[in-house]
């Protein structure tokens, strides 16, 4: 059975009966998943190996990007731009039309990012993003003196710092109506919700989930269009109604890393975890990401 049941509210989300497939192997450590609906393929990172991996149904997994930056969250832009938080080279960037992979944002205040781990984009073209230190090789190569939560403005001119006293703070997601932005502690094993205002900052911060357990951390996370959460954990993804109760875990085989909707009907939830990627088909529908 692939579903740990807390509440019988899960069921409403998938079947009881539904199994989590192994869709691609072989990596060295999967993150950041992206489906494009336009060419029914799944983006991936794998960081330590440096590209970005493609799978679909026909051929199935392949190199789309060699090196990619030590790439980690992907997401696209109103534009259908991939984005991708790049480890290697500190910074956030967008793939042109033409294929040029440039800079968007790379300082804050002077000084080089940590290295940019998880982002999302709001309708209004905003973007937020988390920063951690995971990507770099050592304590001195910081320039902040901090694990910051930033907001890039729709111009792409302004970079605000919205929160500073994450521990490591890593995925990252808003809410379906884009009201709420929630951000996970991956060392603290928690999730916590902030209201956004109209200019785009946020207030009111609040632990809105909390995790227990070995064999996983709060990492990925995502939303679907109820506004359920489903956030990587111990043994798998753990799904959170919009209220904060606890619905029960997908069993994952392998430690999952991040998470994304995809498919035909965006009811396809595809799981990176260590060397594979895997896939279940759920009954609740993702948001739409292109």
């Amino acid at each position: 059975m692939a579903l740990d049941i807390r509440d019988s509210g899960l069921l409403d989300l998938i079947d009881s009966d539904a199994e989590v497939k192994q869709v691609a192997t072989g990596c060295k450590f999967t993150e950041g998943p992206l489906w494009n609906s336009v060419g029914r393929y799944l983006l991936f990172s794998d960081i330590p190996a440096n590209k970005m991996r493609r799978w679909d149904e026909e051929s199935g997994m392949t190199v789309y990007r060699d090196p990619s930056g030590k790439s980690n969250g992907l997401t696209y832009d109103r534009g259908g731009h991939l984005i991708a938080c790049e480890h290697a080279n500190r910074r956030v960037s967008r793939t042109t039309a033409d294929g040029d992979v440039l800079t968007i944002a790379s300082h804050y205040e002077g000084k080089k990012f940590n290295s940019p781990n998880d982002i999302v984009v709001k309708t209004d073209g905003s973007m937020y993003f988390t920063d951690p230190p995971y990507g770099l090789s050592s304590a001195s190569e910081k320039e902040l003196d901090f694990h910051g939560v930033y907001r890039l403005s729709p111009d792409g001119n302004t970079v605000t710092l919205l929160v500073d006293d994450f521990d490591r703070p890593n995925g990252i997601c808003l809410s379906p109506d884009e009201t709420i932005l929630y951000v996970n502690d991956t060392q603290r094993m928690h999730v916590r919700a902030f209201d956004v205002k109209e200019d785009g900052t946020i207030a009111n911060d609040r632990i809105f989930a909390e995790e227990k357990g070995e064999n996983g951390k709060p990492d990925g996370m995502k939303v679907d269009k109820q506004g359920n959460l489903y956030v990587t954990g111990p043994n798998g993804i753990w799904v959170f109604a919009s209220d904060g109760k606890h619905l029960g875990i997908i069993l994952v085989p392998e430690r999952c890393a991040n998470l994304a909707w995809g498919g035909d009907e965006w009811k396809s939830l595809f799981i990176t975890a260590s060397t594979s990627v895997y896939r279940i088909e759920c009954k609740a529908e993702g948001i739409a990401v292109s």
